[in-house]
C-alpha cells in the first residue's frame, strides 16, 4: 500500500466537523488537531502502512484510529491532579520521544540511555501525559507526583505467562492496562524474579504494553530474546526499544545482541 493510499482512508476514518486534517508531503505525515484545543496528534503515515503490510490485516489501521481518536477526546477532558493521587502513573518511552507538548514542557526523568520516563494521570481508557504547566496548575511539585507515580506502579497486579525456548525461561507481563512497560520500575517485582534466575537475568520493554523478563542459560537465549524483542517493537502500537537491558544489582545496562553466538555488551 503507498503511503497516499493510507492518508485517504485515515482521512476518511478521522473524518470529524471539529478536527482538521493536515498532510504534510516533505515529511509523509498526517496532523490531526482539534479545532476548540488547537491540539493534536501527528501520524508518520509510512509508519502505518508498515504495520499493515505486516498482516494485510485494516485491524491495523483500526487500532491507529481507535488511540487517535481517545487521545484528542481526552485532550479536552478537565485534567485535575489533586484528588487522582492514585491515578498517577509513570510511563516508558523511548528518548526519542519529545519533552514537549504544544511548547509546554513535559515532565519527565532520564531512565536509560534507551529510556525516559514521563508521568501521567489515567483517564480510563487512556492517560494524558503531565506537563509543567498543569504542575504549576495544581500547586503540585515534580518530586510529589513522581512519590505517587512510583507508589501506584508498585500496586498493579501483575499477569505473567512463562515460556521455555531452548533451555532458556522467558516471562511476559501483559496486564492490558496500559503500563506494562512501567513495571521495569517496580524494583521488588524485578527482584522477585532475581532470586530465582540462574542464569543471567535481561528485561526487555519494546513497547508499552508487555514486559519481558528472562532467565538466559546459553548464546542461543540471547538470539531468541532479539527476535522477540524486536518482533514486540516493531509491531507494538507505541514501540519503545529493541534493546534489552541486563539486570544486576538493582541496574540496567543495555546490551547488543549482534548475531548468533555473538553478544557484546555496551
Amino acid at each position: 500500500m503507498t503511503v497516499l493510499k493510507m492518508k485517504r482512508i485515515l482521512e476518511e476514518k478521522l473524518s470529524h466537523p471539529n478536527w482538521t486534517l493536515t498532510y504534510d508531503r516533505d515529511k509523509e505525515s498526517l496532523r490531526i488537531e482539534d479545532k476548540d484545543t488547537h491540539k493534536g496528534i501527528t501520524i508518520a503515515l509510512q509508519g502505518v502502512v508498515s504495520k499493515y503490510e505486516q498482516t494485510n490485516d485494516i485491524k491495523a489501521v483500526d487500532e491507529y484510529v481507535y488511540y487517535i481518536k481517545e487521545a484528542l477526546t481526552s485532550m479536552k477532558m478537565p485534567i485535575r491532579l489533586n484528588g487522582a493521587e492514585r491515578l498517577i502513573y509513570p510511563v516508558i518511552r523511548s528518548t526519542s520521544f519529545p519533552k514537549a507538548s504544544n511548547d509546554i514542557p513535559l515532565v519527565y526523568d532520564e531512565h536509560t540511555a534507551e529510556t525516559r520516563i514521563y508521568y501521567a494521570v489515567d483517564l480510563g481508557k487512556s492517560y494524558k501525559l503531565i506537563d509543567e504547566k498543569l504542575l504549576e496548575r495544581e500547586g503540585l511539585s515534580k518530586n510529589t507526583v513522581k512519590e505517587m507515580a512510583m507508589f501506584n506502579v508498585r500496586s498493579l497486579t501483575e499477569n505473567v505467562k512463562e515460556d521455555h525456548v531452548a533451555g532458556n525461561i522467558f516471562y511476559f507481563v501483559r496486564s492490558n492496562d496500559g503500563y506494562d512497560a512501567s513495571r521495569i520500575l517496580n524494583d521488588s517485582f524485578l527482584d522477585s524474579f532475581k532470586k530465582k534466575i540462574t542464569g543471567s537475568m535481561t528485561v526487555a520493554v519494546p513497547h508499552q504494553d508487555v514486559l519481558i523478563i528472562a532467565d538466559i542459560q546459553n548464546e542461543v537465549g540471547y538470539d531468541i530474546l532479539a527476535e522477540l524483542t524486536m518482533s514486540f517493537f516493531v509491531n507494538g502500537k507505541i514501540p519503545i526499544t529493541a534493546l534489552s537491558f541486563l539486570y544486576e544489582e538493582g541496574e540496567l545496562e543495555p546490551i547488543f545482541i549482534l548475531g548468533k553466538d555473538n553478544k557484546k555488551q555496551q
